[in-house]
């Protein structure tokens, strides 16, 4: 978790884009797993996943596209954190989610795209710092 972590601080101080995954339905709710049996983490990873994935979009849309850091990075944490089942599945989705959310509403880049972009940034370096100081070793 505190590579992980590291890498993840990186990524998001660098503030690159992610290339999309496959678009995928959303998962009901009641998919999720109990909560004794999650990582006491696992809002944070899926609050981050889907930040990650809408700033890809927000980024690629007023920046152009990229080398694939952010998509490097979200393989990552889901080789780190889901290397299959359900647990990807929720971390992918909530990447789709975020990114599909701003796709579905700017197809430009707008002032309130830079605004989003900055504060996406700013709250993806504040779920890394808290994770890195709760979790990481």
């Amino acid at each position: 978790m505190t590579r992980l972590l590291a890498t993840l601080a990186i990524a998001v101080l660098a503030s690159a884009p992610l290339a999309a995954q496959p678009a995928r339905a959303p998962a009901p709710e009641a998919a999720m797993p109990p909560v004794a049996l999650q990582a006491p983490y696992e809002p944070q990873l899926l609050r981050l996943s889907e930040i990650i994935g809408a700033l890809h979009y927000l980024r690629t849309l007023c920046q152009g596209p990229e080398e694939g850091a952010w998509r490097r990075e979200m393989q990552s944490l889901l080789d780190a954190e889901a290397a299959g089942g359900e647990r990807r599945e929720r971390l992918v989705q909530a990447f789709n989610r975020g990114y599909g959310g701003f796709e579905q509403t700017h197809r430009t880049c707008t002032p309130a795209a830079r605004v989003a972009t900055r504060r996406y940034v700013t709250e993806a370096r504040r779920i890394v710092a808290d994770l890195t100081s709760r979790y990481g070793n």
